[in-house]
């Protein structure tokens, strides 16, 4: 059943607010979520795999060059389909749009936060 537009206004409130609240908190939902997609995808590079092997195998066995390739193209194949499922998704939630607490995350560098983490712990 899809949502109306106000219910899907509200949704999208909801999931700005918990993000501005605890980043790292919705960060990991959105990525648990994503992982239960990936490990369809890798379940099915590593089958893939399998099938080009034995593509592979059959090739080596009819002494069959150019089936021996194709085996070898469709374990690439697979071996890209399960390196896709593990890479780690970006999260869909646009960063421009939601007010973030204070300041700019995305503007800084991973060091420049560092080192103001590391300020603020000489500081206490």
């Amino acid at each position: 059943m899809a949502l109306s537009e106000h219910e899907q206004r509200l949704l999208e409130q909801m999931e700005r607010a918990l993000y501005a609240e605890d980043p790292k908190f919705a960060t990991s939902l959105r990525s648990n979520s994503m992982a239960r997609g990936s490990r369809g995808k890798a379940a099915l590079g590593v089958l893939v795999v399998f099938a080009g092997i034995a593509v592979l195998i059959t090739g080596m066995a009819m002494q069959s060059t150019p089936v021996g390739i194709a085996g070898f193209a469709v374990m690439l194949v697979g071996a890209f389909l399960t390196y896709a499922a593990f890479k780690t998704p970006a999260v869909a939630v646009n960063e421009t749009t939601i007010a973030a607490p204070k300041a700019t995350a995305s503007k800084t560098s991973f060091m420049d936060r560092v080192e103001d983490r590391w300020r603020r712990r000489q500081g206490d």
